[in-house]
């Protein structure tokens, strides 16, 4: 396969793409893009992106001029180019992550100064099975709790009676 560099205003989005990018999704894919720059060129038939249509939105919000693309086959159809951004897009919804190895990287990654947040990763929890941190106090069904929520002032002891 042969990358090249082209200009953005060359190319469109597929005005059938069947996939819908949210402002979100646009924000990661941005926040990825400034991270690490392109490091997955855009798949082409003709003129029209067949794969890459949220990298090409993000890039463009980000004010690039130029990105990298991939040209499908010249003797492709319109039905095979549909094909192949319908195959491109479903392929990746069928894998699936692993909780407490995608836990475990995001930590490390978030303690050493990488602004996961930027990709789409919020709202950090340490995987289910992780030992408490030391300074945790211990507990049992006897420690004494009372929470009181912060916008109605509604006060329960977190027992079950």
């Amino acid at each position: 396969m042969s990358t090249e560099k082209v200009k953005i205003e060359s190319i469109k989005s597929d005005p059938e793409n069947a996939r819908i990018h949210s402002e979100k999704n646009i924000e990661a894919i941005a926040g990825s893009l400034k991270s690490f720059g392109q490091r997955r060129p855009l798949v082409v038939w003709s003129d029209i992106v067949i794969a890459g249509n949220g990298t090409l939105e993000a890039a463009k919000r980000l004010g690039w001029k130029t990105i990298e693309i991939a040209r499908a086959p010249e003797d492709w159809t319109h039905d095979q180019a549909r094909a192949y951004a319908l195959a491109d897009n479903q392929t990746s919804e069928l894998s699936e992550w692993d909780a407490s190895v995608l836990a475990e990287q995001l930590l490390e990654l978030d303690s050493v100064g990488f602004n996961i947040a930027d990709w789409g990763f919020v709202g950090l929890t340490p995987p289910i099975d992780s030992p408490p941190p030391e300074d945790f106090p211990s507990f049992d069904e006897e420690t004494k709790t009372q929470y009181i929520c912060p916008k109605c002032s509604y006060e329960w002891n977190g027992s079950a009676n």
